[in-house]
Formats: structure tokens, sequence, C-alpha cells
């Protein structure tokens, strides 16, 4: 076994130059300083707020490049936001061809946005936010709505199953398998009428699926969100009712199984650790690891930790072996796999002495946000100092190590938002 000197990057640099073989390659410490920075970088962030106007708690957000985030807002906004200036450029959104009086719906808001392994598509909402809207990147330019025989409530989740396969989760119970063909991306596609109004297509499911529930939770399966592993090509969701199901994905879906979770109350997230291939589930109460390698009958169902205060996690990702947790009272915690427990703070004891953990779970605070004192506020929460603010969408942009953080007040009957760059 090798010294620990041995391992490090100096030592490696150091019989790198007198030309010594047969140790482990500068990628392999590259890794190690790669895993390193993932671990420490929760705890070096600094938040710097972003102001959105007026719109409505944001429910949605991906990175489109190093400097702008595409937002999606219960207000059924879409927009760029710019986070070196804070520029805010609104997206159009496609139209059923529908009357809109036939679809209006308050209240349901964008709530997925998903890019294609590529990066060359973007998959949302419309202006009826039960219609599935693809969008060409980088230009932004509409290519196709899904507006026939989808969804007849709100899209909750989206999750790209190939870099032209769209499988869509509504609050309706039911799963919409969506193909984009060629031919609708195409340059040769005309993407303006003479008026200079966006022309686009309309499409409809190649498959439509009801989600099956229980019989005491019969007709209320609604599917809030969904994961895909592009490694063992399965899909998962959750349920509001509390549970979990798993379908084989390969450009359509054939189900393998579902199952009730242990704690059904507000099962509102879902990630695919990729490298433990484990599914993670947040809930009001609970963040559940799931273990399905070895099948439905031998699956392992661990939960890993309690959520103080039983607000629950409203927004989660994972990358290698840290798992982000946007709450619902306004902060993010991280949770380590591999040590099976919360990321905690570092303090330093003494002054010659190094950080080190101090028991105390590492949570990230966001700030207040901007708050609407309309009637709902002056009526039901005036006098209220600390109003809980969710968050309800976080994305890592890994490469400039920066983190987009953002939501809204819990309170649905409250207008307001927050948005924060942590770099």
């Amino acid at each position: 076994m090798e010294p620990a000197g041995s391992r490090s990057v100096v030592h490696y640099l150091q019989r790198r130059s007198v030309g010594a073989r047969g140790r482990p390659s500068l990628q392999a410490f590259g890794d190690q300083l790669q895993r390193s920075a993932v671990t420490r970088l929760p705890e070096l962030l600094t938040e710097r707020q972003l102001g959105l106007g007026s719109l409505d708690k944001v429910f949605a957000s991906q990175w489109l490049n190093d400097r702008q985030v595409v937002c999606g807002t219960k207000c059924n906004t879409l927009f760029v936001l710019d986070v070196h200036t804070g520029h805010i450029a609104p997206i159009s959104l496609m139209q059923d061809r529908r009357p809109r009086w036939a679809y209006a719906q308050s209240a349901s808001g964008i709530r997925a946005i998903e890019l294609n392994l590529s990066k060359t598509l973007l998959a949302t909402g419309g202006e009826n936010p039960n219609s599935l809207a693809v969008y060409q990147l980088p230009s932004l330019d509409p290519i196709c709505l899904g507006d026939r025989h989808g969804h007849n409530h709100a899209i909750t989740a989206i999750a790209w199953i190939s870099d032209t396969v769209a499988v869509s989760g509504s609050w309706d119970g039911t799963l919409a398998v969506w193909r984009v063909d060629h031919d609708m991306s195409s340059a040769s596609f005309p993407r303006y009428n003479e008026q200079g109004l966006p022309l686009y297509a309309h499409m409809r499911p190649r498959d439509r699926l009801v989600i099956p529930g229980s019989s005491i939770h019969y007709g209320i399966t609604k599917v809030q969100a969904l994961a895909f592993s592009d490694k063992r090509q399965e899909l998962a969701a959750v349920s509001l009712d509390g549970y979990f199901h798993l379908w084989r994905a390969h450009n359509t879906l054939s189900r393998l199984h579902s199952f009730s979770l242990p704690f059904d109350q507000q099962n509102m997230c879902l990630t695919y650790c990729d490298e433990f291939s484990l599914y993670a589930v947040g809930s009001q109460s609970h963040v559940c690891l799931l273990d399905l390698r070895q099948g439905h009958l031998n699956a392992e169902v661990r939960p890993v930790c309690n959520i103080e205060g039983g607000i629950g996690v409203r927004s989660m990702t994972s990358y290698q072996h840290t798992i982000t947790m946007g709450m619902g009272h306004g902060c993010l915690f991280f949770f380590d796999i591999r040590a099976q427990k919360f990321q905690e703070e570092r303090s330093v004891t003494s002054p010659d002495s190094f950080p080190e953990p101090s028991g105390r779970k590492l949570r990230l605070t966001c700030g207040k946000g901007w708050l609407n004192p309309d009637d709902a506020w002056m009526n039901n929460f005036h006098g209220i100092e600390a109003l809980p603010y969710a968050v309800y969408t976080h994305c890592y942009n890994w490469p400039q190590m920066k983190l987009f953080v953002a939501g809204g007040p819990l309170a649905s009957e409250l207008r307001g938002h927050y948005a924060g760059i942590w770099s």
C-alpha cells in the first residue's frame, strides 16, 4: 500500500517530471480533485439575489449556457434570465388550436422544463399548461406543441428518454409519450408566417398511459415527478397518493412495477443517483433511497433521513455522491450518499487547527425575496414576521461551480418569488 503522501498531486507531478511509471494517472487525480470540489462546494457558496419584477413563484429552471437560465413560473410565464445582468427576456408561449376559454385554468403555471441530452431541444408547458411545448436550442424557436389527445390537467414533470422522445406526467394521472420528428426541427420547416407570427407543428402523443393507483386513493394518482436512468433505460415516477412506479424505456414504455412508499405525505420530488444506481424520493417528512437492481420483490427502500419541521423537500438533484435538497422553509441541505448522512458545517476550534465537522447540518439559507402585499397577505398573513419561502427549483452549472436557486412563498394564496445565484 502506498503512503498517503505518494497519492498527492504534488507527489504525482514530481514523479512525472523524472519519468516515473506505474503510478495512478493524472486523470485519477483529476477525478479525486473533482469529488473533493463537489463535496466542499456547498460550504463555499455565497448568495446574490436576483430581482424578477412582479412574477409569481418560480417552479422550474434549467441552465442554457454559462450565463443564462430558463425559468417557468406559477403565473404561466416562461423567460430567460441573464444571471450576470439580471435581464429578463420573455419567451412567447405556444397556443393551442382550441380557443383560450376552453382551457383557462388558474394557479397551474409552468412546472417543468427539461433539455434533451444533446441540448438541442427544450420541452416545457404551453400557454395551456396541459400541453407540451418543444423549442429549438439555442435559438428558442418554437417547433411543435402537443395539444391533441394529450393531458386534461397541468403537466407537472417531463423527462427525455432519448434525444427525440419526451415523456410528460400530469395531475390527470397519466403519462404521455411524445416524439419530435426530424422534419419538425429541420431548417426547411417555415418558422414564421407572412405577418411575422411563429409557426409550429401540432402533435399528438405516440402513447398515453394511465398511472395505476391504490384502491384507497383511486382517482387521485397525480403524477408529481419523473426521473430517467439512461444507464438502466428506466423511467420512474412518484404520484401524490404515495406510490412509486417504474417502466422500461426504449422510445416507448413498458411497465415493470408499482409499489407504495413508506411515507405517503407529499412525495414531491424524485432524482436518480447514477453513480450508485439509486432513486431518491423526497417527501414531507423523509428522504428515501430505493435500490431496485434486484427487482421489485427484493427492492430495498431505505428512509435515510428525517426532515425537520415537517415542511418537506420541494426540489431535489443529485451529482456524484451528493444529493441537494431544496426545502419548504427557504434553505438547502446536502446529503452525502457515501457517508449516509447530511454534510456538516465546519468550524475551527483553535488558531492552529484545520476546519473540522461541527455536528450541525450544513444549511444554505435563502434571502426573503419579494412578496406582493395584496389583500390575501393583508387579510391572512399581515403581522407574521417569518413567512416560509419554498425552494421549488434549483440547478447547477458544475463547470463554473454555480447554483441557481428559485421559488416563492409556500402559501399558495400568496404572490411572490425568490431567485438567487450562489457562487
